[in-house]
Order: C-alpha cells, then structure tokens, then sequence
C-alpha cells in the first residue's frame, strides 16, 4: 500500500526528468516515489527488471529484505552490473563472440582471507606461538589453521601467477579484525564493490579440512539491559531487582531455543536448528543495594529459513513482554552490537562443479562457524569456502597447526586456479 496518491506520479515524473540508461533512470524513478512518501508502512524490499532491445530480461535485480534502503541497495548491485551487461546479453546471442571477463562462464577467480588471528593470552604452548614451526608432518602456530596457510598458498600462487599469460584475472581480498566480528571487510566492502566485478567463483580460505563448504548460519550480536530500582537490600521486597528481570528474560530466551529447536532444520549441521546463546551476564554493584541495571551479551545463530529479522523481532517481542511484569521498572532495551550474514550457495550453481574440480574431488558440506563468505555472497557472487585445517580440533587452540597433505593438498588447488586462469579450457 502507498503512502499517498502522488507516489506514482512522483515515480513517472522522477523517471521521465532522468537521462542515462534505462537502468539509470529507473533507480531515480524508484527514488523518487520513496521521496514523495513510498510505501505506507516501512520499506524492506524492492526490485527493477528491465528489458531493452531484445526480447528478454536482460536485468533482473532484486533485494528481498534489508533493514536499510532497498532502493540503494538496487542501485549498488546496478552500477556493479551494468558494465557487464552489454557481454551478458552477447553472450545469449552469440557466446563465441561474448568476451570471458567478468561473464558467467569466464574464468576470472578470486580468493578472501583475513590476516588477524585470536590472542594466546591465557594459553599454554609447547612451541613459540609467533613462529611458523614444523615437526614430522604437521605445521603448527597461531593461525595455521584460521587461515594464514590458505592465505600463503594464495599469495605464492599470486607470484607463480606473474610468470604466466593470463586468460582472465586473479584476484585476493585480504581483510583484517575478522575475529572481532568481521570489521575490516565491512569496511573494504565500500571500496571492493567497483573493484569485485563478476567473478566466476569466489573462494574464501577458512578451514573446511579442504572441502568445499557451501554453507554456515548468520549471526547477530546483541546488548540486552534489564533495569531496576536502586534501593537498600533490607528493603529489597518492596522494589524491582534488575537481576530478576533478567532472570526472567534468561528463562524465556530458554523456552524460544526449545521452540527453534522443534522447527527449521538443516542436518547438514552437527546442530541443525537456529540457536540462541547468553554468552555473559553482569549486573549489580554491592551486596546491600538492589540492583538497579544488569547486561546481558547474547547472539543468535539462524538458518536460511529463519532469517536474522525474524528471530530479532522474537528476542523483542520477549523483552516487551517480560518488562510488563515488572511496570516499576525501564522497558528492557535490546540493542545491535554486531552481525554477519548467512551463507547459502546452491549445490547445484556451475561454480559450485567448478569449486569441487578446483579442490580435486572434495565433498561438500557446511560448517558451524562464520566466514566472510556472506558478504561476498549479498553482492550475488558465486562463493564458497574451502580452506586446509579443522576448526573443531585446532582453531583458536594451543599447538595449533595443520597437517602438511592438507598445506600440500592447498597449493595443489592453487595449481589448479592459476591452470584455469591460463589455458583456452
């Protein structure tokens, strides 16, 4: 439903004082009518199709729900995608004459990995945890396994790369403060998105045992705050405890897990329902003082089916029903600390055979924790995760390390992209 009767006038007009290409003009349109007052509630999803001069679609982009502008989002994946346009509709017409750079079915590859690793305060090693060690078959230091092994397979695969006539381009996104929750390519992401193009396949380094995962849950940080009243402890009956409202929101966050885990499931996953966890709790300052604040820190893991705003409203919705029962009391806020997004590659997709003739006859699967996968994929590229170590064993530990078939088993995948890269196959 519209806001108002001049939003569609507001669209026509927007598009018929715009110049440039259809596309072009059609964001403006779209803008436009969000400017005369969109739609009557809030605005999450929006698409543009266009066809023009052929028969077809040759533009069919679309941003199903965001929490930001759809609009712009539209407008970011146009502008990536108009400069390929032209070799897209060519290639439908002609595919001997399409040119491979940036076109489906070209073989232009990239790879992702970040470069910081988790501190060793607290942990005992047996080796030097800075220095690059080896012993019999494995190789062991922080992040051999969580991933500067992918990362220097990749860059040795850059320098071979140099000495060969490449038929389309080689690319690395090295990020960094993965480990405090996907900062550094949050921020790349701005200036990566002119420069990505269209890669067939992208390839992010974490540690799959060299599998190729097609697939992990998105995930959500948030600050929960509970409040009280301050008072003297020998009063304490007669005023709200900020602890026991958090003991109460504590308990139907527990009832919500028992409901997620009687929904969407997905046995690819050792846990195979959308989780909820409360990771830390603090609240109170002395013995004899009713508690007047208590902070919870939480996070919720959800499957493709359980999309990130859904379960955010849920833990929402519970907040507004636990602060009804103690009215003395501030309604519990619920804010946004951090998030990533889910990873959910079609089996099916080409890139996806291409992936598995990349890792020579690996299997696919996909893992419990969190990549920089999602955010590759929310730009509509192909991506997958393939890297040598084992998180469950190694990743974040003491004596971290890798086996050396898995390091070798890498460099060999890395053969395999730069033999792609620069034959006519």
């Amino acid at each position: 439903m519209l806001a108002n009767k001049g939003v569609p006038q507001a669209v026509v007009d927007g598009f018929q004082s715009s110049r440039g290409h259809i596309g072009d003009r059609l964001v403006e349109a779209m803008r436009a009518g969000l400017s005369a007052g969109g739609e009557a509630g809030p605005l999450h999803s929006a698409g543009m199709m266009i066809v023009d001069k052929v028969a077809w679609s040759v533009a069919d982009l679309r941003c199903d729900w965001t929490d930001g502008c759809p609009i712009e989002n539209i407008a970011a994946a146009w502008e990536i995608y108009r400069r390929q346009l032209e070799a897209y509709v060519q290639r439908a017409l002609d595919p001997r004459e399409a040119p491979s750079y940036g076109v489906l079915g070209g073989r232009v590859a990239r790879g992702s990995a970040h470069t910081d690793v988790v501190p060793v305060d607290g942990q005992i090693w047996t080796y030097d945890s800075f220095a690059l060690g080896i012993e019999e078959d494995r190789v062991h230091g922080r992040g051999t396994t969580d991933m500067k092994e992918f990362l220097a397979c990749a860059l040795a695969c850059a320098e071979r790369a140099k000495d060969h006539p490449l038929k389309a381009p080689l690319s690395l996104s090295i990020s960094y403060d993965e480990e405090i929750g996907s900062v550094g390519i949050k921020e790349m992401m701005p200036e990566l998105k002119p420069l990505i193009g269209t890669p067939r396949l992208v390839i992010v380094g974490e540690p799959t045992g060299m599998q190729v995962a097609i697939g992990h849950k998105g995930k959500t940080a948030l600050d929960v705050t509970c409040f009280g009243e301050a008072s003297h402890s020998a009063l304490a009956p007669d005023f709200v405890n900020a602890i026991h409202v958090a003991a109460e929101f504590v308990n139907q966050i527990r009832h919500l897990q028992a409901t997620l885990a009687q929904g969407s499931m997905d046995g690819v996953y050792s846990i195979p329902y959308s989780t909820v966890h409360i990771g830390q709790i603090e609240g109170g300052r002395a013995l004899n003082i009713v508690p007047a604040e208590c902070v919870l820190e939480m996070e919720f893991r959800h499957l493709s089916e359980a999309p990130a705003p859904q379960l955010l409203s849920e833990i929402e919705g519970i907040a507004k029903r636990v602060s009804t029962s103690f009215p003395n009391a501030k309604p519990i806020t619920v804010n946004q600390i951090n998030a990533y997004p889910r990873l959910n590659t079609d089996p099916a997709n080409s890139a996806v055979t291409l992936a598995f003739e990349l890792a020579d006859g690996a299997s696919a699967t996909k893992v419990s924790f969190g990549t920089e996968a999602g955010f590759f994929a929310g730009l509509g590229l192909s991506t997958v995760v393939i890297g040598p170590g084992d998180m469950a064993s190694d990743g974040h530990k003491p004596d971290q390390g890798i086996s050396k078939s898995e390091l070798i088993a890498c460099c060999a995948m890395m053969d395999n992209i730069l033999n792609t890269l620069t034959t006519d196959g």
